[in-house]
C-alpha cells in the first residue's frame, strides 16, 4: 500500500511545546500539508518559519452540521493522496483526542496507510491549568451530543466543543436540568498557551462568555454538596443501601418481600389517586414512593444474594425491546390494533420458548396475577377469551344473559339459599363486567370513581351536619337524601356533573 496519510497532532500550547518529531517533520517539507483549521496559537508561528499549510476552514463555513463539514474534510483528504500519494494532515493537539476526523480515516485503513505522531492534547494542559488530578474521576464529553443523564456529577468533567454563544447556550440548557442555574464552572480557552484564559462563573452565565472560540473548554467541578445530587439515580440507590445496612434504620432492615406488599399496593392507589386530581405535585410525589418500593425489593435482593436493581433494569429493558420489534426491529405496526396483537403474539411465544406449555399446560388465560382485584381480573379474563372468538359480537345477548343472571340471583335469594346467592350474585356482576367491556369501560377504574364520588359526598353530609350543630346518626334518611341532593348540585355546578343517584 503506497498511499500514506500521515497525521501529526500540534499539541495544545504554544510552539516550545511542540513534539520535536512533529516540529522537524513540518518543517522538512516534501509533503503538502493540510490542516483541519489555522485556529491554533502555534499555526502563525510555522508560517513565520516558512511552514506552508492548505486549511479546512472555508469547508466550516459551507456547512450547518459538523457532520457534513467532517465528511467533506475526509473526502478531500482521500482525493489529495490518491492523487499525491502522500499527504500531512495535522489537527490540533493530539490526533486521537476529541478529532472526529482522524476516526473516520482510521476506518480507512484497508484503503490507505494511516499514521499517527502525537502531540500533547488539551486533555494535559486543561489538568494543569485546573490544577486537578484525573485518577479522582474523570469524564470527557462532546458539548454537542452529551445527554443530561450521561453525566456522572461527582466527577471532574470537562465539556468540548462549546466555542459560540449558541453552543454554549445548549451546554447551560443541558447542564440546568442536572445542575443549580447558579452552579459555578470554569471557562477555559487556549488552555496551556500564552494567550489561556480561566473564568470562573455561575452556569446562567455560560452564553454569556465572550471568549468563546475552538480552543474553549468548560470544566464542570466535582459537585460535593449532598442535596444536588438528590436527582441522580445512583444517590437514591445509595440511600436506600445505608437505609437497610448495618447502620441503617431498624424497620428498613427488618423488612421482607412479603412484609412490603401491602405497601406497594397503597401506594400504588395512592398514585391513582393523585391522577385524578391532576396534581401534578402529588404526582410526583406518589411516583416517588411506588419508586421507593421497587428499590426496596430490589435492595432485598442485593441484600439476600439473588439479584440487585441492575437485573431489574436490564430485565424490563430486554422485555421492552424484546415486545417492541416495530421501534427496535424490522417488524411494522401502523396501529394501536396491530401493536397489541403482536405483544400478545410475542407473549405466547416466550411462553412456549420458556417450556410452559409443557404437557398441554399452556392457556391463553396465563399471565392474568391471581391477587388482582377480581373485578379487573373478571375484566381481564374476558378479554383474553374474547380475542379467540369466546365472545359475543353485539350487545343484545349481554342484557339477555345479565337478566337471566339477575333472575337466578332474585330467585336464590327467594329461597334463603346462602350460598347459591353468592355465585349468582357473582355471576351477575360478571355478566355486568361483560357489558363494561363492551363499552370500552373499564369496571374496575368505574367503581374507583364511583366510591370516589360517594365519599366526598358523604363527607359534605357530614360537614353540614356538623356545620348545623346536630348528630349524624340521629337524622332521618329524608334529610340525609336531601343533603346528599345538595352535594350533587354543588358538584355540577363545580364541573363534576354526573347522573348518579
Amino acid at each position: 500500500m503506497n498511499k500514506t496519510i500521515r497525521i501529526l497532532g500540534l499539541g495544545a500550547g504554544d510552539l516550545a511545546q511542540m513534539p520535536l518529531g512533529v516540529y522537524r517533520a513540518l518543517l522538512n517539507g516534501g509533503q503538502e500539508i493540510f490542516v483541519r483549521t489555522e485556529g491554533h496559537p502555534v499555526i502563525e508561528e510555522l508560517k513565520k518559519e516558512g511552514v506552508v499549510f492548505h486549511s479546512f476552514d472555508h469547508v466550516y463555513e459551507a456547512h450547518d452540521k459538523f457532520e457534513d463539514v467532517y465528511e467533506q474534510i475526509v473526502t478531500e483528504l482521500l482525493r489529495q493522496v490518491d492523487s499525491k500519494q502522500s499527504i500531512i494532515y495535522v489537527v490540533p493537539g493530539h490526533p486521537m483526542v476529541a478529532e472526529a476526523t482522524v476516526q473516520s480515516l482510521l476506518k480507512l485503513k484497508g484503503e490507505v496507510n494511516i499514521e499517527l505522531e502525537g502531540g500533547q492534547s488539551f486533555l494535559d494542559a486543561m489538568f494543569g491549568a485546573l490544577e486537578i488530578d484525573p485518577i479522582e474521576g474523570f469524564q470527557l464529553v462532546d458539548g454537542l451530543t452529551v445527554k443530561p443523564e450521561e453525566l456522572v456529577l461527582t466527577q471532574h468533567v470537562i465539556i468540548g466543543q462549546v466555542y459560540d454563544q449558541l453552543s454554549a447556550s445548549k451546554v447551560k440548557l443541558m447542564l440546568m436540568e442536572r445542575l443549580p442555574a447558579d452552579y459555578e464552572v470554569a471557562v477555559v480557552t487556549a488552555a496551556g498557551s500564552k494567550q489561556q484564559s480561566i473564568v470562573h462563573i455561575p452556569l446562567y452565565d455560560l452564553d454569556r462568555v465572550t471568549s468563546l472560540s475552538n480552543l474553549t473548554a468548560v470544566y464542570l467541578p466535582p459537585v460535593k454538596q449532598e442535596t444536588i445530587l438528590y436527582r441522580d439515580f445512583t444517590k437514591l440507590r445509595q440511600v436506600i443501601k445505608v437505609l437497610r445496612g448495618p447502620n441503617g434504620c431498624p424497620w428498613d432492615k427488618k423488612q421482607t418481600h412479603e412484609s412490603l406488599k401491602r405497601y406497594l399496593v397503597e401506594e400504588t392507589y395512592e398514585l391513582l389517586e393523585a391522577i385524578d386530581e391532576e396534581d401534578d405535585e402529588h404526582l410526583v410525589e406518589e411516583l416517588g414512593d411506588v419508586l421507593l418500593q421497587v428499590l426496596l425489593h430490589a435492595q432485598i435482593g442485593e441484600d439476600n444474594g439473588y439479584f440487585n436493581m441492575e437485573d431489574v433494569i436490564e430485565r424490563i429493558t430486554e422485555k421492552m425491546v424484546r415486545r417492541h420489534p416495530h421501534v427496535f426491529g424490522d417488524t411494522t405496526a401502523d396501529s394501536t390494533e396491530e401493536v397489541l396483537s403482536n405483544w400478545e403474539d410475542i407473549k405466547k411465544q416466550e411462553k412456549i420458548d420458556a417450556g410452559r406449555n409443557d404437557e398441554g399446560n399452556f392457556s391463553i388465560l396465563d399471565g392474568i396475577p391471581a391477587s388482582l382485584p377480581n373485578l379487573l381480573k373478571a375484566y381481564k379474563l374476558q378479554k383474553k377469551a374474547a380475542k379467540v372468538g369466546f365472545d359475543w359480537g353485539e350487545e343484545a345477548p349481554m342484557w339477555k344473559k345479565l337478566e337471566e343472571e339477575l333472575a337466578e340471583w332474585v330467585h336464590e335469594i327467594k329461597e334463603g339459599s346462602y350460598k347459591a346467592a353468592v355465585e349468582e350474585f357473582g355471576d351477575v356482576l360478571f355478566a355486568f363486567v361483560n357489558l363494561a367491556r363492551f363499552h370500552k369501560i373499564d369496571p374496575e377504574e368505574a367503581l374507583r370513581q364511583t366510591n370516589g364520588k360517594f365519599s366526598r359526598r358523604f363527607r359534605f353530609i357530614e360537614q353540614e351536619i356538623d356545620k348545623q350543630g346536630e348528630v349524624l346518626d340521629e337524622q332521618s334518611l329524608e334529610q340525609l337524601d336531601a343533603l346528599w341532593e345538595k352535594a350533587k348540585q354543588q358538584e355540577e355546578k363545580g364541573g363534576n356533573g354526573d347522573a348518579t343517584r
